[in-house]
């Protein structure tokens, strides 16, 4: 479908802003109309993938989990900038993004500007290079504004 032709040119949607603004809200929507159009879609936390990444490495069974992963169309990695990550993690999950490029579309969402990445990666060579990556086929929006949840938050205790 037209809506989701980025999946077809394996192109990324990277939005980034403010807590609260509605990243992930669109990215899960996204994610489950992709799904409903029968595509194989995966969905983590950016720190939920470093910690599996790590885990299966650690057992042995990394090159297996990366084989499943290789088989999705879409990989949704949310709140890169939440968490900072292990270096051992960092990596593996720039093995992943890596894998990615020109072969499967990611979905990322992130509180952080790229020029904050280091911050979780914690290599300015490594972010770099993942940053480089990730940019070259992407579609990037930029959420601002006020904290939905918030917002919320407030009407509510005006009303009460």
């Amino acid at each position: 479908m037209e809506e989701l032709q980025f999946l077809t040119h394996k192109e990324n949607l990277i939005f980034m802003g403010t807590v609260g603004t509605g990243k992930t809200h669109l990215a899960t929507a996204i994610a489950l109309k992709a799904c409903q159009e029968g595509r194989r879609v995966r969905f983590y936390t950016a720190a939920s993938l470093a910690n599996i990444l790590l885990e299966k490495n650690n057992k042995g069974t990394l090159n297996n989990y990366l084989g499943t992963l290789k088989k999705v169309e879409l990989i949704v990695i949310d709140e890169i900038g939440f968490v900072p990550l292990h270096k051992d993690a960092a990596e593996l999950l720039f093995q992943v993004i890596s894998d990615c490029y020109e072969r499967k579309s990611l979905i990322i969402t992130s509180n952080l500007e790229f020029s904050q990445w280091n911050t979780v990666f914690g290599d300015n060579r490594l972010t770099a290079a993942l940053v480089d990556r990730l940019i070259h086929h992407s579609h990037i929006v930029i959420f601002s504004g006020e904290s939905y949840r918030l917002t919320q938050s407030m009407q509510r205790q005006r009303t009460r």
